[in-house]
């Protein structure tokens, strides 16, 4: 009789076992397969008189569930011993570090630029980027007229009625006012941070960049105390066999007023493609402090003096690692930033 062969069946499929994958396959086979066990008892259940066909069918479901249930549970048994008997993690071993990238180069040069000045005494100021003409421009002895007024020059934030305009700070000398009206001489500073200027970007140029710039006020303070601090920076940033050169030039707020070139960093002085042959590269400006930029922040012209300077931080990174488009300082190229790791 069919419903006790499947009876027969059911007590068969709880007793089934494997221990591997094949046997358990082969198990299927038997059961579900094309030519296995279901199909032959499906074939017989059309011979079942009508009147049992509901308790055959009910047993013959039965039983098909039971199969499919019973090889999920070998499998899941199986998978569950192969877990078990995998090597466990070793908690000794060392970790898989991750790449933490590493520090920007404008941020390596500007430390080593304060470092270097603090061995001499500059200690470091900040202020504002968001500045108001008076510390930017006015106290800094600039004329209403000079050209770095002009909106082509400056970013402007706010016009007022009183003309004191609040803008984007276009060099970091409103550090230097700010520190001379709050503190009298002796004053040694240098002053880093980030300024702005309305310029095209290009590869020698950028409306953003660095600067770090330097004062130094007290009695009796000359050229030669300038020209010595300057000269013993780029023999620490650069070589114990860098020379400087000191050519006149004019700026608002110092008289007499230099910029200062340094023996080619590439050639050594001899002449490249990238001091365009003359064997100097320049690097800052600088002179001794105009009278009336002291006097604009309440420190007497005849008792004292002082020398300032100021240099670009993507500059002089330039030249220390021969980089010739500053644009790739701004553009998180990681394969860019990546020759810099060891730089940490």
């Amino acid at each position: 009789m069919l419903q006790e062969i499947i009876k027969q069946k059911l007590e068969e499929v709880k007793n089934l076992s494997a221990s591997t994958l094949e046997e358990i396959e082969k198990a299927r086979i038997e059961y579900l397969g094309k030519k296995g066990l279901m199909n032959d008892l499906f074939a017989k259940f059309k011979e079942v008189p009508n009147e049992q066909k509901k308790e055959a069918g009910v047993l013959l479901n039965e039983l098909k569930t039971s199969v499919q249930q019973k090889i999920e549970q070998l499998k899941e048994t199986i998978a569950q011993r192969q877990e078990e008997l995998k090597p466990k993690e070793d908690l000794t071993k060392p970790a898989d570090l991750l790449s933490l990238g590493s520090i920007h180069p404008l941020t390596t040069v500007r430390k080593e630029i304060i470092d270097i000045f603090s061995h001499i005494g500059f200690t470091v100021a900040e202020g504002p980027e968001v500045e108001d003409d008076w510390h930017v421009f006015s106290a800094l002895n600039f004329p209403p007229e000079h050209p770095a007024r002009d909106m082509q020059d400056t970013f402007f934030v706010e016009n007022r009625e009183d003309g004191n305009n609040v803008l984007l700070r276009t060099h970091t000398s409103s550090v230097q006012v700010r520190t001379m009206e709050h503190n009298q001489p002796p004053i040694r500073i240098i002053a880093p941070g980030r300024v702005f200027r309305n310029e095209a970007i290009s590869a020698r140029a950028h409306c953003i960049f660095h600067q770090v710039e330097g004062l130094y006020i007290d009695k009796g303070v000359s050229f030669a105390d300038l020209k010595q601090t300057l000269l013993y920076f780029v023999k620490e940033m650069f070589g114990s066999e860098t020379q400087i050169r000191l050519r006149p030039s004019y700026f608002p707020f110092t008289e007499p007023s230099a910029e200062m070139d340094i023996s080619c960093t590439i050639c050594g002085g001899e002449g490249c493609n990238i001091c365009k042959h003359t064997g100097w590269l320049e690097i800052l400006g600088c002179g001794m402090v105009d009278p009336n930029v002291l006097k604009a922040s309440g420190i007497d012209p005849d008792i004292y003096s002082g020398f300032a300077f100021g240099m670009g931080v993507e500059r002089i990174a330039m030249l220390k690692y021969d980089v010739k488009d500053l644009r790739q300082y701004f553009e998180n190229d990681i394969r860019f930033l990546n020759q810099f790791a060891a730089t940490i």
